[in-house]
């Protein structure tokens, strides 16, 4: 089984839908450690030790929030400056997270024609992700597809927030029991509801 470390970062927590559908629903799950960063650290004042031994204590590391402006709540960014430090992550003798994977589950306002070249963002979700991307990169982790809530704010009358959130267990509870199939995975640009990459499913 792998070790699951997830990280939650919702400055509106109370006033969301689909993000508090999925926070429930890994809190359920066994076997997965949950952060909520805005309730550990409402001052921005990060334990760097205590977050460096959480990393080295598990195997896949993933952090959940809405998708602000084209980039992650603060306190994820806030995060990456501090933990991820020199000679820890990366560069002389920064291999400590060497073989882990990163992944991201989003929600995203946005439709998803909307994030395409002729769609009003321009360019696909995954390019906003290059700099997350190469953070895991630079750090020696592998960066899985990240999981997609795409039209966000239309998700309780469209329905999708139950299938969406329970989706995301399956998920969770996939990476944990290593039947989350990695090669099937590589040929995704984001993970969604319908096309999760579980082995013995579809």
């Amino acid at each position: 089984m792998a070790r699951i470390l997830l990280y939650y970062a919702h400055p509106g927590h109370r006033f969301s839908h689909a993000n508090k559908a999925m926070w429930a629903r890994a809190h359920n799950l066994s076997g997965i450690t949950c952060v909520d960063l805005y309730a550990e650290y409402p001052r921005f004042q990060i334990d760097v030790e205590s977050e460096q031994e959480r990393l080295l204590n598990h195997d896949i590391i993933i952090f959940q929030c809405p998708f602000f402006w084209y980039s992650t709540p603060a306190l994820i960014k806030e995060w990456f400056d501090l933990v991820l430090e020199h000679g820890f992550a990366y560069g002389k003798g920064g291999d400590k997270l060497a073989g882990k994977s990163m992944m991201m589950a989003l929600t995203a306002a946005g439709t998803e024609e909307a994030y395409t070249e002729q769609g009003y963002q321009h360019y696909p979700l995954r390019t906003f992700l290059t700099p997350i991307e190469q953070t895991a990169r630079l750090s020696k982790m592998s960066f899985l597809p990240p999981y997609v809530l795409y039209g966000s704010l239309k998700a309780v009358s469209a329905g999708e927030i139950e299938p969406h959130a329970a989706a995301y267990a399956r998920l969770l509870t996939a990476l944990r029991d290593d039947t989350f199939d990695t090669s099937r995975a590589q040929d995704l640009d984001v993970l969604e509801h319908t096309n999760l990459p579980i082995r013995g499913e579809g």
